[in-house]
This record gives C-alpha cells, structure tokens and sequence, in this order.
C-alpha cells in the first residue's frame, strides 16, 4: 500500500475536521453544506463545493475516507499533485451534474423541497478508483470480504455495476447512486485522455 501524498492527506483531514466540527455545538453556526437541488430554496451556490466535505455519518465518512487512503496514493503520485486534485472536484462536479439530471426527471412526480440534501465524496472518489483502475488495470486487491485477489478493473466494473443497479431499481435507500456513477464516468474520461501517460512504437 503507497503512503499518503500531499493532497490526499490533506482532503482526508479536512473532511474529518468538519465532520466532526458540525457534529458538535459548533455545527449550529455552520450554513447548511448539504447539496440542494437549485430550484429548492434552501440552494447555495457554494453547496457545489461543501457537500463533498459533509458525511451523513461516522461509517459514510470512514469508508470513502479509507477508499481515498487506498487508491488515491497510487494515482495522485502518477499524474501528481495538480491533476489529482483537477480529478478530485471533476469527478465530484461530474457526479452532482448526474444526480441534478437524475433529479430534475423526478421533478414532475415530486416537488423540490422533498428532496433530501446530497453529502459526502462518493463520486469524486468514484474518479479517483476508476482513475486507478484506467491507470493499473491488472494490478491485484486482496478483498476482505470475500478473501480473494481481484484485478483492479474487475473490482472497478463490479462498482459501476452495482450502483447501476442500485440506482435503476432503488435497491439502496438514501444513496445518490446515480451521482456515483456521474464520478466513474468523469474520472475514467479524464485519466483516459489527459492523463494516462501514452507510449507508442516507432
């Protein structure tokens, strides 16, 4: 396992600080971070940034903090420090594009207020493990649950496909599904053409 880089140990410690900033009495004088939709009133153009620094909870917050101490060493030390951080947001401003579209197709059967705020980094570290999975494709993880060693693009299918899934019939409650795989989608595009490095044959 690569040890921290730069700019992941630094997302990793600012989206612990807030969580756990907001989870005290300091949190009443925070604005609302959360993630509406822009035609609900309590939209803030700065919740673009925010909701990918909020978590709905402890377990919300490990899992895709430890998903960032995983993958995101390997890929920020290969395409560095700058573009790391261009695929972090990207992949976190492709995933609220997706969850937007998503939500304005539902906007006919369900007025706007009804929607719950949108938190966490789930998409902007879909990017980053699809950017792993562009970028080391038939590099092995050793699982925990099941006990086996899969191929980083295999490991990286099985996501799109059960958020694909999830999102289609609704299998997971309260989780922005579609937003996920707005992420994977942007963080493939962006490493396949900008960043992988190329090499060609004279």
């Amino acid at each position: 396992m690569a040890g921290l880089t730069d700019v992941v140990k630094h997302l990793i410690i600012i989206n612990v600080v807030i969580f756990f900033l907001a989870s005290t009495a300091a949190g009443a004088f925070l604005p609302d971070m959360a993630l509406y939709f822009p035609a609900d009133s309590r939209f803030s153009p700065y919740q673009l940034v925010t909701h990918m620094f909020m978590h709905a909870d402890t377990g919300h917050l490990f899992f895709n903090m430890f998903g960032l101490y995983v993958f995101g060493p390997y890929v920020e030390r290969y395409i560095g420090e700058k573009k790391f951080f261009l695929l972090y947001f990207a992949s976190g401003l492709g995933a609220l594009i997706a969850h937007f579209a998503v939500t304005y197709f539902q906007m006919s059967a369900i007025e706007p207020n009804h929607f719950r705020g949108m938190v966490g980094a789930s998409g902007a570290l879909m990017g980053v493990i699809m950017a792993f999975a562009v970028l080391f494709p038939n590099l092995k993880l050793q699982l925990i649950i099941p006990p086996v060693p899969i191929k980083a693009k295999y490991l990286a299918a099985i996501y799109i496909v059960i958020d694909l899934f999830s999102g289609v019939t609704g299998a997971q409650a309260n989780v922005a599904n579609f937003a996920h795989l707005g992420g994977a989608l942007t963080g493939i595009l962006l490493t396949y053409f900008l960043f992988k490095k190329k090499t060609f044959r004279k």
